[in-house]
């Protein structure tokens, strides 16, 4: 059993930090104390040699205090009697003259979506450098177009515990790894990139087995090649087929972040007024599901201790629900959906995504092409941003192709989609049946915090 004991090396005893979060949260609505341990580590190689390697180790907790919509937080690094006394000395003079009780207790199921394992640990060092030689020796014996390789990992297991007032106590402890490839090649003068990763709640060797490593560098290198033949993208109003997999980021950015609960409370959100209204075409049904197993975005439990869930969003084309953490469900007369996380213990919760994707419809991505006359086949895309109150977005592509009388054809660079969420949900003429999640890389910002997501 990996999961720490945080009050081993500590002269705080469980039952003393029970007590002073009971103490502490006497008078409020809400809270908990949330201790968290943290092993992450890094390893680059570029350019023919290991870059850079690191591994971290962080210790500590976060004390919430909740009452209306007033949050109280405080943090440390240091796991003791005085640390944990301080921090409540600090919550109390914030909240001294608020009542309240809020009574959703929280279900305990005792499914697990991952195993206890710390993937760092797992793997030799020695075994992660060997392999990233190998995909550097790999991708480069491709030929003399390729320029560059980057290749690295990334890990992390996390301990977490959560103690609620009366001393109910919720764990759980997750692994995380990431493996990605960038390659760069040069033909006639132009210069192009291709990148690609994997990774889950995993080890290493799961993703890495069989020679696995080499579909990356084949992908990222396939990526490169197409777009050192592609031209330059058309601009104006066209028709867009968007691929399975990793282009639902568009759902991410242009749907998700509008349907977070905190959003639609407080009615900044183009979403807020249309619950149980039609926002989408019948055939469009959206998802965050926690529950799916070893996947980037899943949780045993939240952050706030509560079971996530499969949360259905919009339902043929009707909105059912916004993703909820505790706070903002109360305060909207709901429940939480275990949609409350945070990056780590100086971060205080808010709702956010898990794993978003929209279901099976009913047509063959080859049926879709015949339906375009002239428009784009999205593959893939880099960032992408969104404008929670009016919708608006912007994605660049970074992998596309036209299509010409609903057939695929050139390579094009440089296509920008822009448009708005609830506009264009309404638009969506066919929905494919080649459903597929992300290769499992994605992190998602919300008010300067990151977290492991899918799409």
């Amino acid at each position: 059993n990996i999961m720490s004991n945080f009050f081993n090396k500590s002269d705080l005893s469980r039952k003393e930090a029970e007590n002073i979060v009971s103490e502490t949260l006497l008078n409020c609505d809400d809270g908990e104390l949330y201790l968290e341990n943290s092993k992450t580590e890094s390893i680059v190689l570029d350019d023919n040699k290991i870059k850079s390697s690191s591994y971290s180790s962080d210790l500590g907790y976060g004390l919430r205090a909740v009452t209306g919509e007033v949050v109280a937080y405080s943090h440390s690094n240091e796991i003791s009697k005085d640390s944990l006394r301080q921090s409540s000395e600090n919550l109390q003079t914030t909240l001294k003259s608020k009542k309240g009780t809020y009574n959703h207790s929280i279900a305990k199921t005792n499914k697990k979506f991952y195993d206890d394992i710390n993937p760092i640990e797992k793997k030799t060092l020695n075994s992660k450098l060997e392999i990233l030689k190998e995909v550097n020796n790999y991708t480069r014996s491709k030929g003399s177009i390729v320029k560059q390789v980057t290749a690295s990992f990334a890990g992390e297991h996390k301990s977490i515990e959560i103690i609620r007032s009366g001393g109910e106590t919720l764990t759980d402890s997750r692994p995380l790894v990431r493996f990605n490839v960038s390659v760069i090649l040069e033909k006639n003068g132009k210069k192009e990139t291709g990148v690609y990763g994997i990774g889950g709640r995993q080890s290493y060797d799961d993703y890495l087995k069989n020679n696995n490593w080499k579909k990356v560098c084949d992908e990222a290198y396939r990526i490169a090649s197409a777009n050192l033949e592609s031209k330059p993208a058309p601009a104006g109003e066209m028709k867009v087929v968007l691929g399975p997999g990793w282009p639902a980021i568009l759902i991410h950015e242009a749907i998700g972040h509008g349907l977070e609960g905190d959003f639609n409370r407080k009615k900044t959100s183009a979403f807020h007024n249309l619950m149980g209204q039609r926002v989408a075409s019948e055939s469009v049904t959206i998802v965050d599901d926690g529950t799916l197993h070893q996947r980037r975005g899943s949780l045993t439990i939240d952050d706030e201790g509560t079971p996530t869930e499969k949360t259905v969003l919009i339902e043929n084309g009707i909105l059912k629900n916004f993703m909820q953490d505790r706070l903002n469900a109360k305060l909207m007369k709901t429940r939480s959906t275990g949609s409350g996380r945070r990056e780590n213990y100086k971060h205080v919760v808010l709702p956010r995504m898990r794993n978003t994707m929209m279901l099976n419809g009913k047509y063959s991505q080859e049926e879709m092409m015949k339906s375009v006359d002239k428009g784009i086949f999205a593959v893939s895309f880099g960032g992408g941003q969104v404008d929670i109150t009016s919708g608006k977005f912007v994605f660049n592509c970074t992998e596309a192709y036209e299509i010409i009388n609903g057939k695929v054809g050139s390579p094009i660079k440089g296509a920008t989609l822009i448009g708005d969420g609830p506009s264009i949900l309404k638009e969506v003429s066919l929905v494919g049946n080649n459903m597929m999640l992300d290769p499992g890389i994605g992190t998602c910002g919300k008010a300067g915090q990151g977290v492991p997501v899918g799409v």
